[in-house]
């Protein structure tokens, strides 16, 4: 991402006095977001957290348990540390209901003074229905989006979307693509189709996209571009997100999502192989620096003169300290072998396969079979089959 000139405020400067709203906050970057938000720019005036209530607990105890997390100790522990807490405030919504389900209370706040966007809710899931999918993922930012259009003072739109979203280009450039088929018709179609049907349909529509989180990121893309006559809009495409470089804490994940799962599982036993390419680059992002890299693409928009076309940025390494996907297994070998976890199933091990073959064999005489194994001793010793 290139800098502007010096006549341009700092970043910090910039975010001084700004109201954001962000829509997936609680998730793991969107903790990071806050977090950064918080500590590197102070002088910011307010971030709502739009939030709704899960597993019982309201969006106000989520916001408790939400500021309670390791990654807001250095700021809850600074001079500051609740001055800069009490700039978050918890907003009841949700973006796959109508009108976010805000009350008229919220509605008006909103309206009236938030001036940056952040827009990362999504389901994460790779084996979704694409019903599920669609509706939260593509939905729930047209919801958003119609919400952007209703505010006074909006400066900068950020949608988060994924570097996966065209997985039929050899290169991915920063620049709009258009999508296989139209979101909107898409939407349309799953409100009042069988869900039977949908799920034989899903193949096909699918085609070259990997899974249905992929496929709708791509639809979603199209349909933010359909605003940026409208807003200030920048799309951001992070690669795959894993734990922190540097900030808040190096190291700090709180997820099993990407390449994280897969060590852990390998480190407890239970993952032994992965069809995969051991030669192939893995394009890994910490997530702290995927999110420098969001923050920097509100700044760019909200410092440049509007534009019909959203700015477009990959966040990916690129050639930057690239690592095959053999590099990082020897990486995750070393640590858990030298510090082990303290419940595995089975000794650590695992390792990856070109040939699909010699994969599927695998998964078979060492997934399968001893996973079915263990449930019927569980099932024996009146335990819960796992």
């Amino acid at each position: 991402m290139e800098v502007e000139n010096c006549q341009s405020p700092s970043v910090a400067e910039w975010y001084s006095g700004q109201e954001i709203l962000i829509s997936g906050a609680t998730g793991f970057m969107g903790k990071v977001l806050v977090e950064k938000l918080l500590r590197c720019c102070p002088n910011l005036s307010k971030i709502y957290l739009l939030v709704r209530g899960k597993r019982g607990r309201d969006p106000s105890q989520r916001l408790e348990d939400f500021v309670n997390s390791p990654v807001f100790d250095n700021i809850r522990y600074s001079a500051k540390g609740q001055h800069l807490i009490n700039k978050l405030q918890c907003i009841c919504g949700d973006v796959t209901q109508e009108n976010l389900k805000l009350s008229s209370h919220d509605l008006h706040v909103v309206q009236n003074n938030v001036t940056v966007v952040f827009h990362m809710a999504a389901n994460v899931r790779f084996d979704q229905k694409l019903k599920e999918a669609l509706l939260m993922n593509t939905g729930g930012t047209k919801r958003m989006l119609d919400l952007a259009l209703t505010i006074k003072k909006l400066k900068a739109f950020v949608h988060v979307s994924t570097s996966y979203c065209h997985c039929d280009l050899t290169i991915l450039e920063e620049k709009m693509y258009k999508s296989p088929q139209s979101p909107r018709k898409m939407l349309d179609m799953v409100q009042w189709m069988d869900e039977d049907i949908l799920d034989v349909l899903t193949r096909p529509l699918l085609k070259n996209a990997p899974n249905t989180y992929a496929y709708t990121k791509c639809l979603t893309e199209e349909l933010v571009g359909e605003y940026s006559s409208q807003l200030p809009i920048a799309i951001a495409r992070p690669s795959i997100v894993t734990a922190a470089w540097k900030e808040p804490i190096p190291g700090w994940v709180d997820n099993l999502n990407g390449p994280t799962g897969l060590i852990v599982g390998a480190g407890k036993g239970v993952i032994r192989t992965m069809h995969c390419d051991a030669s192939l680059e893995a394009d890994i992002m910490p997530v702290d620096v995927s999110i420098n890299g969001l923050i920097l693409a509100a700044w760019k928009v909200g410092n440049n003169p509007p534009s019909d076309e959203p700015l477009v940025v990959n966040v990916t390494s690129y050639k930057d300290n690239p690592i095959t996907w053999g590099e990082a297994l020897d990486l995750g070998r070393k640590h858990f072998y030298n510090n082990p976890f303290s419940v595995c199933l089975w000794y650590p091990g695992g390792s990856i396969k070109s040939s699909y073959f010699l994969h599927m064999l695998a998964v078979f005489f060492l997934h399968l079979v001893p996973a079915y194994l263990i449930d019927f001793l569980l099932t024996l010793t009146r335990g819960k089959p796992l």
